[in-house]
C-alpha cells in the first residue's frame, strides 16, 4: 500500500483543527476521513483522522472514547513516527483524565525522541497537567515556562495558539494553588484574550470557567458566584469541563470555609465525573466530598467516601494525596468512635506524613492536635505530653528564621498556626491545672486570629486557622463552663460566636452597654457544653448561670414542636383557626419546649422583651408558639454583640417617615392582595416587580422591603437559600455585595428564616446574610405557613408597625390575634418606625 495521498492528511489536519472549534462536526469529518484513509491504505491520514476524532471526543467529555482512537492511532501500522508520537502527545492529557498521571509521565517519554521542538514544547504543556496532579508543583510551573518560551515564537496556527493558550491556563491554574494570585489572573487573563483572538471558543470559555475558583481563592465570595453563573451557561453541554469546573469551584469555597456551598457543587459534580470516566478529577472531587460529609456533621457519609477516594488516589499512584484521604478517614473514625489506642497512633502516623508534605503543614499541626486530645481520652498521658511538645516548643521563641521551609523536619514546627500552638499550651496549662494560664493561652490565640487570618496568602492555610480559631474559643468556652462563674461563661460564649462567624459577633463586647440597652428586657443566651445544654441570663444588674438538661432531648422536642405547627397549618381553615386535634398537638409540643428551655428560668425571666441567642438545633425553633413567650416581644439574635450592633443601626433615619417597598413573587395566590394592603398602611409606599435587579435595587434605597414570595432553603449550604422571584431565585449570596440595607426586611416566604450554624455558632441563610449586610430586622418563616395565614398575619403586622408598634411588639400581637406562629423576628426590632 502507498502511503497517505496528501489531501487525505490535509482533511484529516483540518479535521483536527476543527476539533477545537466544533468538535461535534470534527467528530464527523475525521470518520469520513477515516473511512476513505483505510480504503486507500494511507497510513499517516489514518494515524491523523484517529487523533482528531480523539480530539474532538475529549472536548465533548468522553475520555474512553479519545484513549480508544488514540490508542488506535499509535498501533496503526506503517504510520510515520512523528504522527505516533503526536498521538502519544494528546494521550498524555487523557491518561492524566482518566487517572493515570504517572503512566502519563511515561507516555510522554516516549513520545519526546521522534517531536520536533515545536512540538516538544506542546508536550510540555501536556506534562506540567500530570505533573500538578501529582502534587509536583514547581516541576509544573517550569514545564509550562519552558513550554511558554517556544510557542510564543511559533508560527501562529491555531494549534500553535492552542498549546499556547493552554500553557497559560495550566500554569495560571499551579500558581492559583500555590497562592500566586496576581501571577495566576495574568496567565489566565492572556489565555483568555488568546483563545478569544484566534477563534478558541472553547478554550475561552475554559479559561473564563476558572475564575469562580479564582474568585473565592481571592476572597470575593459574591464576585465568585457570579461568574459561576457565567460558567454553567458556558460551558452548558460540555458534561466533564462543567463538573470539573464545579469540583475546582467547590474546593474553593471549601478552602473559604464554606462546606456547604461545597457540598452543593460536589452534589452535581460527582455523577457527571463518574459517567465522563473523568477519573483523575472523580478522585479529588470525591476527597473533597469526604472532608465536607465530615465538615457538615456526616462522618459515616464520609469514611465511606473518603476511604473510596483513599482507594482511587493509591489505583493512580498519587502518593502526596494519599495522606489527605487517610485524614479524613482517621477524623471520620474518631467521630463515629470509640476512640482507642490504636487509633491515636493511626492519628499520630497521619499527622507524621502530612508533615513531610511542606504543603499540609497546618493540617499536620491540626491533625497532632486531635492526635493529643485523642491520647488524653484514652488516658494515654505520655502520648498527649508527646504531641503538644512538638506544637509548643518553639511558642516561646520571638524570632523566625528567614526562610520558613529551610528544610527537615524542624521546618514543620516554624508553620504551627498560631491557634493551634495556642490550644496546645492551653491544654498543657489545663493538665498542670493551671487555669488562670490556661485562658491566657487561650486568650493570646484568639486575639492571632482576630488580628491576621486575612494576612495568610494562601486559604488553606487561612481556613485551617479559622476552624483552629474555632476550636480555640470552644476549648476557652469549656473551661470557663467548668470554671462556673456566670460572667465568664458569657464572656467566652461572645468570644465563641465572634470567631465562628465574626460578621455576627464582637469579642470586645461591654456589658454594661448591654444591661442600659437591654432597660427591663433581658437576653438569654444557650450554651452547649458537651451533651449539656444551659443558658446564661443577663437582666438588670445580673448574670446568671442555668444548666438546663440533655441537649438530646431539646433537639427532639424542637423537631416534635415543627412538625405539629406544620401539621397545625396545614389544618388551619381560611380564618386562620385550627382543628382541636392540630391545636392539641400544637400545645402539648410548645409545652415541653417550653419546659426544657424556660421553666428553669422562670423566676428570674420577668415579663418584658426578651432577646434570645439560640444555639445549635434552637437556631430552627419557632419561638412564636412557645406558650410562655405569646404576646411577647421577642427577637433573636446571633450573639448579644450582634444584637447591640443591629440595635444602633435603628438610628439612621432619624424621625423622617420610612420609605416602603413591597413585591409579589410568583404562584402565591394572596400575594398580591397582601402587598397591596401593605401599601395601604405606610405613608410612604410602592409596588416594586418581583424581579431580581429592582429587589437589589430597592435593597439599597428604601426602609422597609416586604416580599411576598415562595422561600427556598438548603440546610446544609445556606448561601444557595432564596427567595423566588419573577425571574428565577434571589440567592443569599447575591445579598453579599450590598452596600446599604433597609432598616427592617419582611420575607413573607415558607422557611426564610431558617438557618443553619457553622460549628454551631451563628446563623446563614437569608436572615443572618440581611442582618451582616446592615439590616436591623428580619421578619421571616420558621415554618412553612399557607398563602392565607400569611395574609392575615402580616396585614395586622403591618397594620400594627404603621400606628407605632416596634416591629418585635407588632409580630407577637399579630401572631397571637390570628394563631399564625410561624414568623419569628431577628435581630434588633425593639424601637418603633413611626
Amino acid at each position: 500500500m502507498s502511503d497517505a495521498p496528501c489531501p487525505l492528511v490535509e482533511a484529516a489536519e483540518a479535521a483536527m483543527l476543527r476539533s477545537l472549534v466544533d468538535p461535534e462536526h470534527a467528530l464527523r469529518a475525521a470518520g469520513t476521513v477515516l473511512a476513505a484513509a483505510r480504503r486507500a491504505g494511507a497510513h499517516e491520514a489514518e494515524a491523523v483522522a484517529l487523533r482528531a476524532m480523539a480530539l474532538a471526543d475529549r472536548e465533548l467529555g468522553d475520555l474512553d472514547s479519545a484513549e480508544h482512537h488514540l490508542r488506535a492511532a499509535i498501533a496503526v501500522p506503517g504510520a510515520p513516527r512523528e504522527r505516533v508520537a503526536q498521538a502519544r502527545l494528546s494521550l498524555v492529557t487523557v491518561r492524566t483524565e482518566l487517572g493515570h498521571p504517572l503512566q502519563a509521565l511515561r507516555v510522554a517519554a516516549l513520545a519526546w525522541a521522534y517531536l520536533r521542538p515545536l512540538d516538544r514544547a506542546k508536550l510540555d504543556t501536556q506534562r506540567a497537567v500530570a505533573l500538578a496532579h501529582l502534587g509536583r508543583h514547581q516541576e509544573a510551573i517550569a514545564s509550562c515556562d519552558r513550554a511558554l518560551r517556544a510557542l510564543v515564537h511559533a508560527p501562529g496556527t491555531v494549534d500553535d495558539r492552542r498549546f499556547l493558550a493552554g500553557g497559560l491556563l495550566n500554569r495560571g491554574l499551579v500558581r492559583c494553588w500555590r497562592g500566586e494570585w496576581e501571577a495566576a489572573m495574568r496567565d489566565l487573563t492572556a489565555c483568555l484574550e488568546i483563545s478569544q483572538h484566534a477563534g478558541l471558543r472553547h478554550l475561552a470559555r475554559l479559561s473564563a470557567a476558572n475564575l469562580p475558583f479564582l474568585a473565592v481563592r481571592r476572597g470575593d465570595i459574591a464576585g465568585a458566584f457570579h461568574y459561576y453563573r457565567e460558567a454553567e451557561d458556558t460551558l452548558f453541554g460540555y458534561p466533564e469541563r462543567l463538573a470539573t469546573m464545579r469540583a475546582d469551584f467547590a474546593g474553593a469555597l471549601l478552602a473559604a470555609h464554606l462546606p456547604g456551598e461545597a457540598r452543593a457543587m460536589l452534589d452535581l459534580a460527582v455523577p457527571d465525573l463518574e459517567s465522563c470516566g473523568a477519573r483523575v478529577a472523580l478522585a479529588e472531587a470525591r476527597l473533597k466530598l469526604a472532608q465536607v460529609e465530615l465538615l457538615t456533621g456526616d462522618p459515616h457519609r464520609a469514611l465511606q467516601v473518603g476511604e473510596q477516594a483513599a482507594e482511587e488516589l493509591a489505583g493512580q499512584e498519587r502518593t502526596s494525596w494519599l495522606p489527605l484521604a487517610r485524614e479524613v478517614v482517621l477524623r471520620s473514625r474518631l467521630a463515629l468512635g470509640p476512640v482507642t489506642p490504636e487509633l491515636v497512633s493511626d492519628l499520630i502516623a497521619c499527622a507524621d506524613e502530612l508533615e513531610d508534605g511542606l504543603a499540609q503543614l497546618p493540617g499536620a499541626a491540626a491533625l497532632r492536635l486531635t492526635a493529643a486530645e485523642a491520647a488524653l481520652a484514652v488516658d494515654d498521658h505520655p502520648a498527649a505530653s508527646a504531641q503538644l511538645a512538638r506544637l509548643t516548643r518553639h511558642a516561646g521563641v520571638d524570632e523566625r528564621p528567614d526562610e520558613p521551609f529551610f528544610g527537615g523536619r524542624l521546618a514543620g514546627e516554624w508553620q504551627v498556626p498560631a491557634p493551634v500552638r495556642q490550644h496546645a499550651l492551653a491544654l498543657e496549662a489545663a493538665l498542670r491545672e493551671d487555669v488562670p494560664g490556661a485562658f491566657r493561652a487561650v486568650r493570646e490565640g484568639l486575639a492571632e486570629v482576630g488580628e491576621g487570618v486575612e494576612c495568610f496568602d494562601d486559604p488553606s492555610v487561612r481556613a485551617h486557622a479559622a476552624r483552629a480559631g474555632e476550636r480555640l474559643a470552644a476549648f476557652g468556652l469549656s473551661l470557663a463552663v467548668r470554671d462556673g462563674r456566670p460572667d465568664d461563661v458569657f464572656e467566652w460564649a461572645e468570644r465563641w460566636r465572634a470567631v465562628t462567624a465574626p460578621a455576627h459577633g464582637s469579642p470586645a463586647l461591654d456589658p454594661e452597654r448591654l444591661r442600659a440597652e437591654l432597660g427591663s428586657g433581658t437576653l438569654v443566651e444557650f450554651v452547649i457544653d458537651g451533651e449539656s445544654l444551659l443558658a446564661v441570663l443577663v437582666c438588670g444588674d445580673r448574670v446568671l448561670l442555668r444548666w438546663l438538661g440533655g441537649v438530646r432531648a431539646v433537639e427532639e422536642a424542637v423537631v416534635r414542636l415543627r412538625y405539629a405547627l406544620r401539621r397545625h397549618g396545614e389544618r388551619r381553615d381560611w380564618s386562620g383557626s385550627a382543628g382541636p386535634d392540630g391545636a392539641n398537638d400544637l400545645e402539648v409540643a410548645a409545652q415541653e419546649v417550653d419546659r426544657l428551655l424556660f421553666r428553669p428560668l422562670d423566676a428570674e425571666l420577668g415579663d418584658g422583651p426578651l432577646v434570645v441567642v439560640p444555639v445549635g438545633a434552637l437556631h430552627t425553633l419557632p419561638w412564636s408558639a412557645l406558650p410562655c413567650l405569646r404576646e411577647r416581644p421577642v427577637g433573636v439574635a446571633a450573639s448579644a454583640a450582634g444584637w447591640l450592633r443591629a440595635r444602633a443601626r435603628q438610628d439612621r433615619r432619624g424621625e423622617d417617615a420610612p420609605r416602603v417597598a413591597a413585591a409579589a413573587g410568583p404562584g402565591l395566590t394572596h400575594a398580591h392582595a397582601e402587598v397591596a394592603h401593605v401599601l395601604a398602611c405606610h405613608r410612604l409606599a410602592a409596588e416594586i416587580p418581583a424581579r431580581g435587579g429592582r429587589v437589589l435595587d430597592a435593597l439599597g434605597e428604601v426602609d422597609v422591603l416586604h416580599l411576598a414570595a415562595h422561600g427556598v432553603f438548603h440546610a446544609r449550604s445556606p448561601l444557595m437559600s432564596g427567595i423566588t422571584l419573577d425571574d428565577g431565585l434571589l440567592m443569599a449570596y447575591d445579598l453579599l455585595t450590598l452596600e446599604r440595607a433597609p432598616e427592617l426586611v419582611v420575607l413573607s416566604a415558607c422557611n426564610s428564616g431558617m438557618s443553619r450554624a457553622p460549628v454551631e455558632g451563628a446563623p446563614l441563610g437569608l436572615p443572618g446574610t440581611f442582618l451582616a449586610q446592615g439590616t436591623s430586622c428580619v421578619i421571616a418563616g420558621m415554618v412553612p405557613v399557607q398563602d392565607e395565614a400569611a395574609r392575615a398575619v402580616m396585614s395586622t403586622f403591618h397594620e400594627l408597625v404603621a400606628v407605632g408598634q416596634p416591629p418585635d411588639a407588632a409580630l407577637a400581637a399579630a401572631a397571637a390575634k390570628t394563631g399564625v406562629y410561624e414568623f419569628t423576628c431577628f435581630g434588633a426590632g425593639d424601637r418603633p418606625l413611626y
